[in-house]
């Protein structure tokens, strides 16, 4: 039986990295997209609600259930096939289940596990294993996320600031909708006309789509459904955190891997030392594929973890002298182009008051995974820290955000969260993708007050941000701690618009309830839209 009644058993499927908690009345582990379309046919005739799942690592709760039924695809981990075009370049089929950190063993092992793969498949594998390493550039933190959850959501991470985010990197996909019925999508075979977009299911069913109006920020983005004149459909699915299908299936552009990955940390005394060094090196570094950021607080934090010993133990000892810290990782293609940049990297640091000398580079793979234990240390610490508040004051989280700006309002937006948190009086730590303008400022409440203080900060900042020219969301997705963000940034008129389009997808409102959308919003749309009596057509 593919849907089973909720027990105790399934209770960890209730939550995901945010830490908000939800409700459900039964599960499935679909293996397949026929086993996956069985019980989309099977919840149609109730209308039931559907979360969409993968390994939920997700900050936004998009995979946090409101009721319903919950889909999790983690047990749709399989390599699906490879091609290789004209050009040389690879693509690799994929359920969406598979986990990030396997995709990137099999790369590096140029192996995969090839049961029910084709003869042209097996072909391109033996040329795979033959060519030059191959990789998949997008990098969010969480190396156990799915790729499905990763593009329900256009993840991105460090190295967004060279190669995107996951949207730019998915050539084709299989999106199974409530009804069961297939959208099959191949990047340029079909495009919008300005902004309507025309598809035909695998079913035959013909829909015409009305995409939202709104513009777009010139910023790092995943806040709500893509939208553009002319674009491309894929892109429409990537980012629409389960609302409008499921995805049973991804073909993922692979490139070649760099020959030289080298990280080096820089220490300054103060902030603005490491923004005016940020500013320079975009414009000095020619192989940078990630500037990252970690402000005062979080190297507090980090010493504090150290100093408390267990696995933190193993971190390098900061000095109190380094303030904060601009990491740059450097892809080259060879050493002498990577010794380059980090000469540039030098006198950049000089230039903006730090020291060279007490910057720390990675040359090996060893000394790569000590800097990223050390980046990846900081929101295990953060997450700790708020996990003991919470024993004393259970209706306290971290609250995190993941607004960006464009380049010219990076020094504005640092300066208004350091003078709205200095006046609310709040605690916190920043850390993040500074080359992209975007950092997660994450307050650390004690109380329920300070909680709540904190919220109400955020929801000043979606205005702010707004304003510059930026984005509420720019990689986590809005899911449903957000979604109120989305008015700030498009309006109320563009949430409806929203609303109708994912009703052209999912007339009855099934899937993903709550997110991105409010659903007194779906329900008004609902109204109007069974009122037309024209389904497929928003």
């Amino acid at each position: 039986m593919l849907i089973q009644p909720w027990s105790a058993e399934f209770d960890d499927y209730l939550h995901d990295e945010s830490r908000t908690r939800g409700t459900a009345d039964s599960i499935s582990f679909p293996r397949t997209e026929d086993e996956l379309r069985a019980v989309l046919r099977d919840l149609r005739p109730t209308a039931v609600p559907i979360t969409v799942q993968g390994a939920r690592t997700g900050l936004a709760a998009g995979a946090v259930p409101e009721g319903g039924h919950v889909l999790n695809l983690s047990r749709m981990n399989r390599c699906l096939g490879l091609r290789q075009d004209a050009s040389g370049a690879f693509y690799l089929r994929v359920q969406p289940g598979l986990v990030l950190s396997e995709l990137r063993k099999y790369l590096s092992a140029k192996a995969f596990p090839m049961d029910g793969w084709d003869e042209a498949s097996r072909a391109a594998a033996a040329r795979l294993a033959e060519a030059p390493e191959q990789m998949f550039p997008t990098d969010p933190t969480e190396t156990s996320a799915t790729l499905g959850g990763m593009a329900a959501c256009n993840a991105s991470g460090a190295r967004s600031y060279r190669y995107g985010a996951m949207r730019d990197h998915v050539h084709a996909l299989r999106l199974v909708l409530a009804d069961g019925d297939v959208l099959a999508l191949e990047r340029g075979a079909c495009r919008a006309r300005g902004r309507t977009l025309e598809l035909t299911t695998e079913g035959g069913h013909r829909m015409c789509v009305q995409l939202p109006a709104y513009q777009m920020p010139h910023a790092k983005n995943a806040s709500g459904y893509f939208a553009a004149d002319d674009m491309d459909a894929v892109d429409l699915v990537i980012g629409s955190d389960g609302t409008l299908g499921v995805i049973s299936e991804l073909e993922l552009e692979l490139m070649p891997a760099p020959s030289v990955i080298w990280g080096v940390s820089c220490f300054f005394a103060c902030e603005d030392q490491a923004v005016e060094a940020t500013v320079a090196a975009r414009g000095r570094l020619r192989h940078a594929a990630a500037l990252e950021y970690f402000d005062p607080a979080a190297l507090d934090i980090l010493r504090r973890a150290r100093a408390a010993g267990s696995a933190f133990a193993a971190l390098p000892e900061l000095p109190a002298s380094f303030g904060c810290c601009l990491f740059v990782e450097i892809q080259a293609p060879s050493e002498d182009e990577a010794m380059a940049d980090v000469a540039r990297l030098a006198s950049v640091v000089e230039a903006a008051g730090g020291e060279p000398c007490d910057s720390w580079v990675a040359r090996t793979a060893v000394d790569r995974e000590t800097l990223r234990f050390f980046r990846h240390a900081v929101p295990e610490s953060v997450n700790m820290l708020i996990d003991e508040r919470r024993r004393t004051e259970p209706t306290i989280t971290k609250l995190g955000s993941d607004m960006s700006v464009p380049d010219e309002r990076l020094a504005d937006v640092i300066a208004l969260y350091r003078s709205t948190l200095a006046e609310a009086g709040l605690e916190s730590a920043a850390w993040g993708h500074i080359g992209n303008n975007h950092l997660h400022v994450n307050i650390l409440p004690r109380t329920r007050d300070e909680f709540l203080r904190g919220k109400e900060l955020f929801e000043r900042w979606a205005r702010a941000v707004t304003e510059m020219g930026g984005a509420v969301s720019a990689e986590h997705g809005v899911g449903k701690i957000k979604r109120s963000f989305l008015a700030v940034m498009y309006g109320e008129e563009a949430l409806a618009q929203m609303a109708r389009l994912k009703l052209a997808f999912d007339p009855a409102a099934q899937l993903g309830r709550g997110n991105l959308i409010d659903v007194k919003m779906i329900e008004t749309s609902l109204s109007g839209f069974y009122h037309s009596g024209e389904e497929g057509v928003a």
